[in-house]
C-alpha cells in the first residue's frame, strides 16, 4: 500500500501533487527554522555585536517579507490543489487499452462486494482487473458511510447508502495490490481489506469464465446473508443471478443495514462513567 509506488496514472498524478505540495511548504518551513536558529545565535547574551533595540516597533521591509512569503506559499498550494483536483475528477474518464470494465462496489459490515454486471459474476474482498483497461467503478454503501481506497491505483472516494459515486482508474502493471476501507465503521473495520489482482488482458477472460462456474449464486436472498455484520476471510466468488442487484441496493429497494450498534455492556459502562452525565 505504498503511495510512493504508483501503478496507475491517477496514483502517479497524486504522488506528483503530494511531492509538489511538500516542496512548496518546505520553502517556508526551512527558512523559518533557519531564521529561528540564526536569531537565537546572533542575539545571544555573549555577542557584543548584537544590537539591543528596546524601542523597535515597526519595519515595512520586515512586514513585506513576513507577509509575502506565506501569501505566495498559499497561492502556490491553492493552485496545485485546484488544478490537480479538477484534472483528477473521479468521474472523468481514464483512457486505456481494450474494453472498459464496469465494476459495482458495495461496502458492507465489514466486507467489500464487487459486482461485474456485464459478466454476471461477483466477488467478496477480492477485485480482479485486466492490466491497462479503463476501470469504471460505481460505488455505494449498504450500511454506514465508508471510503474505498487502493493506494497504488489512487483516488480515495466515499461510499454512501442511497447514493452512487463514480470512480475511474487504470492499472498499468500486473501484480497483487491491497485495497482497504479508509473510514472507521465499527468493530470489523481493521479487517475490512480487499485484494486487488491485476492480470493480463489475455488471462482476464479465463478468470471470468472460471468465476462464472462458481457453485455460489448471488441474488437478493444470498445477498441478505452478506448483509450480516461479519468479517469475511474466505473471499468467495459468485455467479450473478440478478444483474440489477446493485440498482436495488443503491435505491434501497433492499434496505441497508443500520450500522454498528453500541453493545449493552459498553452502554452500561458509559452511563456509569463519572463524566458521562
Amino acid at each position: 500500500m505504498n503511495i510512493f509506488d504508483p501503478q496507475g496514472p491517477v496514483a502517479a498524478a497524486e504522488k506528483t501533487i503530494l511531492i509538489d505540495s511538500i516542496a512548496i511548504m518546505l520553502a517556508i518551513v526551512v527558512p523559518t527554522i533557519v531564521a529561528i536558529l540564526a536569531f537565537a545565535y546572533w542575539f545571544r547574551q555573549s555577542n557584543p555585536r548584537a544590537q539591543y533595540l528596546p524601542d523597535f516597533a515597526y519595519s515595512g521591509r520586515l512586514e513585506l517579507v513576513v507577509w509575502s512569503i506565506p501569501t505566495l506559499t498559499i497561492i502556490l498550494l491553492g493552485g496545485v490543489a485546484w488544478i490537480g483536483s479538477h484534472q483528477l475528477d473521479p468521474a472523468a474518464p481514464v483512457e486505456g487499452t481494450g474494453a472498459p470494465v464496469r465494476i459495482q462496489a458495495v461496502s458492507l459490515d465489514w466486507k467489500w462486494l464487487f459486482i461485474y454486471p456485464d459478466m454476471r459474476i461477483a466477488t467478496v474482498n477480492s477485485l480482479t482487473v485486466p492490466v491497462g483497461a479503463p476501470l469504471r467503478f460505481e460505488l455505494t454503501s449498504a450500511s454506514v458511510m465508508n471510503v474505498f481506497f487502493v493506494p497504488r491505483l489512487g483516488s480515495m472516494i466515499y461510499t454512501m447508502n442511497g447514493m452512487v459515486t463514480r470512480l475511474n482508474l487504470r492499472a498499468d502493471n500486473a501484480g497483487d495490490y491491497q485495497g482497504l476501507s479508509a473510514h472507521f465503521s465499527g468493530d470489523g473495520f481493521p479487517d475490512m481489506m480487499f485484494d486487488v489482482h491485476v492480470i493480463s488482458a489475455l488471462d482476464f477472460p479465463n478468470w471470468v469464465a472460471k468465476t462464472a462456474n462458481s457453485d455460489r449464486v448471488l441474488n437478493a436472498d444470498s445477498y441478505k446473508d452478506l448483509l450480516q455484520q461479519t468479517v469475511e476471510t474466505s473471499k468467495p466468488t459468485y455467479r450473478l443471478d440478478d444483474p440489477r442487484l446493485f440498482e436495488a441496493i443503491a435505491t434501497q429497494r433492499i434496505a441497508p443495514q443500520p450500522g454498528p450498534k453500541l453493545s449493552t455492556n459498553a452502554a452500561q459502562s458509559y452511563m456509569g462513567a463519572p463524566n458521562a452525565r
